[in-house]
């Protein structure tokens, strides 16, 4: 059995699939990112997933694809969290930016985006994939994402820059004081998560001038900085994957249209198309994409 898993720093969403395609049993669970996550927590967690503590053992291949898993030795602290839960499985972890590329790809050369509680970007032509310019994570990047939204959000509120009507819904909203916000942003964990839960509330006003500028600045500056920094931008489509692309695509394509990009397709969840590519392309022969 197989089993693939494609994990942001919110939420996993992850198949076993049996050899000929067939799919098993579908499991999500909360999103595991090495920057924030031990591999003592992660096989706490992983232990609990009933479909996991059933159908582990079977499975032969794991391929995980997450947030954060960047490096060899971030990648280690996956494999090591999930080796107890699949025992007898070769366990591949990479890039949530591979799953990206892979379940965007339609056979021709495009750049895929990431706009989910974080963000980022790679140009991928069918054999390599690129990365031009870094993520820098929810302090010094992560631009137009969950993150980024929930951040000038909160700052507004607290500056009490907010139009009056917004102002008053979110304190009915949420309810919360000023140092509450700072003790989750500056002094818990996963702060990043926590900013980005606050991004539902713009869809809520998104007709608002006010809230739709905050978002179409954050898109406009995801792609000046993570699309254009390619140097054929132009004559490409962007794909996306994620919450933030999918629920705010009308902003995101009005942000790309102001840039004379070309909007590709847009995916809430890429593991439809992550099983496609790993069924059609991956498990025939083996791979030989890297990153560049």
């Amino acid at each position: 059995m197989i089993f693939i898993a494609e994990s942001g720093s919110t939420k996993c969403d992850a198949v076993f699939m049996r050899p000929d395609g067939k799919e098993v049993a579908r499991v999500n669970t909360m999103g595991f990112n090495p920057y924030f996550h031990t591999a003592a927590f992660i096989r706490k967690e992983v232990a609990r997933v009933p479909e996991i503590q059933r159908f582990g053992k079977e499975v032969s291949k794991v391929f995980f694809y997450g947030a954060g898993c960047s490096s060899p030795s971030l990648n280690a602290i996956v494999a090591e969290g999930l080796q107890e839960a699949f025992p007898n499985a070769e366990i591949l972890v990479d890039h949530d930016l591979k799953s990206c590329a892979y379940a965007t790809y339609n056979g021709e050369p495009n750049i895929s985006c990431i706009l989910g509680t974080g963000s980022n970007s790679v140009y991928f032509d069918g054999k390599e994939i690129s990365e031009e310019v870094p993520a820098l994570a929810y302090i010094l990047g992560d631009e137009g994402s969950g993150s980024y939204l929930g951040k000038k959000l909160l700052a507004a509120y607290l500056y009490k820059q907010l139009p009056p009507s917004i102002q008053e819904d979110f304190e009915q909203t949420y309810t919360l004081r000023r140092d509450e916000i700072m003790e989750h942003v500056y002094a818990r964990p996963h702060a990043n998560v926590y900013l980005a839960g606050f991004a539902p509330f713009f869809s809520k006003h998104i007709k608002h001038p006010y809230m739709w500028e905050i978002v179409f600045t954050g898109f406009r500056t995801f792609l000046e900085i993570h699309a254009l920094c390619y140097p054929n931008a132009r004559a490409v489509e962007l794909n996306f994957v994620g919450s933030i692309a999918y629920h705010f695509k009308d902003v995101l394509e009005d942000a790309a249209e102001h840039l004379d990009l070309k909007m590709g397709i847009v995916v809430q969840k890429p593991l439809d198309g992550l099983i496609a590519y790993h069924f059609n392309y991956l498990l025939r022969s083996p791979s030989t994409i890297k990153m560049a």
